[in-house]
């Protein structure tokens, strides 16, 4: 799909009154409007810990991104915040993994087929 380096997303909580947020759950918001970018340059909106600021797009082709899920290629679980949010980045993957219910030290970097 795709590929667009200058587009930029704030994942955030609370969801707020932005110009352009998708509410994800009721509680966390994704604005990709530059108005949520100056408020908290001024030190208004949403606290620094509560924010995720990201840059970059990649897309998929219409019905690509569901077609992966039902063939598994991605690892999907519930939506955890605390996750996002609570903890340091350094171990955001390992909570991650956790929820799904494995420690990533058992994976195994080779791949094969069954």
């Amino acid at each position: 799909g795709p590929v667009q380096v200058d587009r930029g997303f704030v994942l955030h909580r609370p969801i707020g009154g932005w110009q352009s947020t998708l509410s994800i759950d009721g509680q966390v918001g994704l604005t990709t409007s530059k108005d949520i970018l100056q408020a908290l340059s001024q030190g208004e909106g949403p606290g620094l810990d509560d924010v995720l600021v990201s840059l970059g797009y990649a897309g998929w082709a219409p019905g690509q991104l569901e077609h992966e899920l039902g063939q598994n290629a991605w690892l999907t679980v519930e939506a955890q915040p605390s996750v996002i949010f609570e903890l340091p980045p350094s171990e955001r993957f390992v909570a991650a993994m956790e929820l799904l219910g494995f420690d990533p030290a058992s994976l195994s970097e080779d791949a094969g087929h069954a």
